[in-house]
């Protein structure tokens, strides 16, 4: 995977990495810099901002995503002081497939050493794969290498054979839909340098090595999807993405209590709870009438009542994409929760009833990082993050590639979306007259 990068316009020009998470209820755009002197991700400016134009995950609405995404942009931009050229963006949503497939090939080199280009010369070859036209590979993430016969093999550059296989797990994403993500970033004058599967980026902010090699599914619950990563021996085994998430818990509010959805989002943030035993005093809580009807009254167990079932149900679907993976009872680590929906109370002791095995909730904050660092110490800002960092990587997960890039998707270009971006990069490419006239005497 190619490094995203952005220069600044100063002495120094350090590099920049920019990630952008496109949510079904926010939108997030963080600047980060790469701090060489100890190795911590220097957090430079957070945009975040409300998303109207998505539906679980997927773009129905070019302009006011397009809005939304420009606003967070801007954001980053003035907290950062950098114009921005390019950035890591995420992609979610129920159109997600992934499968498990097989590729082959020969060694003909002299001394058959296994070199670099071979690993990804059987890399292609597992793309060559039967999938309707309407979808395009997302990621190719190796599981494990098979030299000779001789399975179990984890990185097989620099060992002899004749014959190389590898089983590998493939991520796949609607055309449509990769598309339209690139259209909206592109309109706000911002390339797409890659596309990563949230879960991914996510498990690279919050997931320790350790808790990666002895087992661990990571539940990321968002706005409109829910999406499921599950880890073992240091490499991504299995994901999963669902579209049931926070959004359909606030519809359960409003539509058990008959208000509008900006007070029932209000509810479920300030008084949810997920799990009735953990209400230590059951208050009572104020709801403002409609059209001038008088105020209600109801409990906070009252509010966990309609939110619970809901929960549980999410955490049930979760439960089953796990078992379904067959790695159930190999996850040392058990389970970490992440996203938005998290933050409700009692998240944390109602999965662990559900899954039965040790939870914790995941954030950003294990990691080495400075700036701005305390400012994204949610689980709101676990993608947005792990996009940035997954933009300062060559590879992530043992040669997981990424499979969608700019010149694989039929999108306008940046030059026609945003004129002056065209106009910058000509006026950098340009020598000026100055410098002609210095070059001129010179040569003299």
């Amino acid at each position: 995977m190619s490094e995203e990068r952005v220069v600044i316009d100063n002495e120094t020009n350090p590099k920049i990495t920019v990630g952008i998470d496109i949510g079904t209820t926010k939108i997030c755009c963080l600047i980060g810099s790469p701090a060489p002197q100890d190795g911590t991700l220097n957090i430079l400016g957070v945009g975040v901002a409300e998303s109207e134009g998505l539906n679980r995950g997927v773009v129905v609405n070019i302009d006011k995503t397009v809005k939304a995404i420009r606003s967070v942009i801007d954001q980053a931009q003035q907290q950062a002081g950098i114009k921005i050229t390019e950035a890591v963006v995420g992609i979610a949503g129920d159109h997600i497939e992934a499968f498990q497939t097989r590729g082959i090939v020969g060694l003909s080199n002299q001394n058959h050493e296994i070199s670099r280009s071979d690993v990804e010369r059987l890399l292609e070859d597992t793309k060559k794969v039967n999938i309707p036209s309407e979808r395009k590979i997302i990621h190719v993430i190796p599981q494990d290498y098979i030299i000779d016969g001789q399975d179990g093999i984890t990185d097989p550059v620099g060992m002899s054979g004749v014959r190389m296989e590898a089983n590998v797990h493939v991520v796949t994403g609607l055309v449509t839909a990769i598309q339209n993500i690139y259209r909206c970033v592109e309109r706000c004058g911002v390339k797409v340098t890659d596309v990563v599967l949230e879960p991914i980026a996510s498990s690279t902010a919050i997931l320790s090595e350790e808790e990666k090699e002895v087992g661990v599914a990571l539940i990321d619950i968002g706005g409109g999807t829910t999406d499921v990563a599950i880890f073992e021996e240091n490499i991504i085994r299995y994901t999963s993405v669902f579209g049931i998430a926070g959004r359909q818990v606030t519809d359960d509010v409003r539509k058990g209590l008959g208000v509008i959805v900006a007070q029932a989002e209000r509810l479920k943030r300030d008084n949810g709870h997920t799990y009735l035993p953990s209400i230590m005093k059951d208050e009572v809580i104020m709801i403002p009438g409609i059209g001038g009807r008088a105020p209600m009254e109801i409990n906070k167990s009252y509010l966990c009542q309609i939110i619970q079932p809901r929960m549980e149900e999410i955490f049930e679907f979760a439960l089953a994409e796990i078992r379904k993976s067959g790695f159930e009872n190999k996850l040392g680590a058990g389970i970490v929760l992440t996203g938005g929906t998290t933050l409700l109370r009692g998240t944390e002791d109602l999965a662990r009833e559900i899954f039965r095995m040790p939870v914790k909730i995941g954030m950003p904050s294990h990691m080495n990082l400075s700036g701005l660092a305390t400012e994204i110490q949610s689980p709101v800002y676990s993608t947005s993050v792990g996009l940035a960092l997954y933009g300062l990587q060559d590879n992530y997960g043992k040669g997981a590639t990424s499979d969608v890039r700019l010149k694989d998707v039929q999108t306008k270009k940046v030059s026609e979306e945003a004129p002056e971006v065209e106009e910058a990069m000509q006026t950098k490419e340009k020598p000026s007259i100055l410098n002609k006239i210095s070059n001129f005497l010179k040569e003299l």
